[in-house]
């Protein structure tokens, strides 16, 4: 297979490109809004910066024929990445189907990759239930299923101070669609560090570093999130459950639609066909919140930044003589 060109981001205005790749694990309905969501926030995060995005996907994730023909010449298989010369990695996560993650069919992939990333990486971020299976992978560390899902956009506070949050305030709305949760005693029992935590006390952003290797980001929420995505989750949630694959209606996401929107929806309560196109209708006819588009944004460019000025610092090192490293 030819290897896919990258996405060029960015007024390329430093000495040296970042190259990023994004391993695209999502489900084949969500895939192409995923890869355009992080897409435009790294080239709206990029600045002055040169950022090359590569996409890749793990290869033992299940893809139907029109999305694979959609896939050649864009994606290249995750497995050829120890070769692809890449700075920085984002992993997503893959839509569950086994009640365990280790057993999901891409998971000796995954676990590779996490293990290449270490070494293999100045950083890696891993976006949502990707973060849930790296630090199962890693430390053993369990999620732990939640009474309801968590959807909607939430408050979340700073809590360590870290280059990631230059220029943002303390407190930034994030969007959250998950239905387990990592407990903050668990990761901080095992070296990880808390940077923030939403106000019904569930961590949001954490981190671990590996000296001399990467540091590796970990995002139980999802800043890349665009104005509709939680819209379409609700939905598709909606639409499992009148079809029977659900076993209680789905709450409406918090603190996303306007109340008059809202209330329309919970008026309705959808439990048939014709419910369901009539939610459909409100859904799409509403103008949904998106206060967190700035803070990611800031958030990103913060993180590009801080993995360019750890390549060129890589880079001074490795042109200084062996000689005078050594001295």
């Amino acid at each position: 297979m030819s290897r896919a060109e990258p996405f060029l981001l960015g007024g390329g205005r430093n000495r040296q490109a970042v190259h990023v790749a994004l391993v695209n694990n999502m489900p084949d309905a969500a895939m192409r809004a995923t890869e355009l969501q992080f897409a435009r926030l790294l080239k709206a995060a990029a600045g002055a910066l040169d950022v090359r995005l590569r996409l890749f996907s793990l290869g033992t994730i299940p893809r139907g024929e029109d999305t694979r023909a959609r896939m050649a010449g864009f994606y290249d298989d995750a497995a050829s990445l120890p070769s692809a010369k890449i700075d920085a990695l984002i992993i997503t996560g893959a839509e569950p189907v086994a009640p365990d993650l280790r057993q999901e069919q891409y998971w000796p992939e995954l676990t590779k990759l996490i293990d290449w990333a270490r070494a293999g990486t100045i950083s890696t971020l891993f976006s949502g239930l990707a973060a849930h299976s790296a630090v199962l992978h890693l430390d053993a560390i369990a999620h732990r299923p939640l009474r309801q899902k968590l959807s909607g956009i939430y408050d979340s506070s700073r809590v360590a101070d870290d280059p990631l949050f230059f220029g943002t305030r303390a407190a930034v709305p994030v969007p959250h669609s998950r239905k387990t949760d990592i407990a903050e005693s668990d990761l901080v029992g095992r070296g990880y560090r808390v940077l923030s935590r939403l106000s019904n006390g569930q961590v949001d952003i954490f981190t671990r570093d590996f000296p001399g290797q990467s540091r590796f980001i970990f995002f139980q929420g999802h800043p890349e999130y665009d104005p509709g995505t939680l819209g379409r989750e609700y939905l598709r949630d909606v639409t499992r459950f009148v079809c029977g694959e659900g076993a209680e209606s789905p709450a409406i996401p918090e603190n996303y639609f306007d109340r008059a929107t809202e209330d329309r929806l919970f008026e309705l309560r959808p439990r048939n066909q014709a419910d369901l196109a009539r939610c459909q209708e409100i859904v799409t006819d509403a103008l949904p919140r998106q206060a967190w588009r700035a803070n990611s944004v800031k958030l990103f460019g913060n993180w590009l930044t801080m993995v360019a000025a750890a390549k060129a610092r890589r880079a001074n090192w490795r042109a200084v003589p062996a000689r005078r490293r050594a001295s």
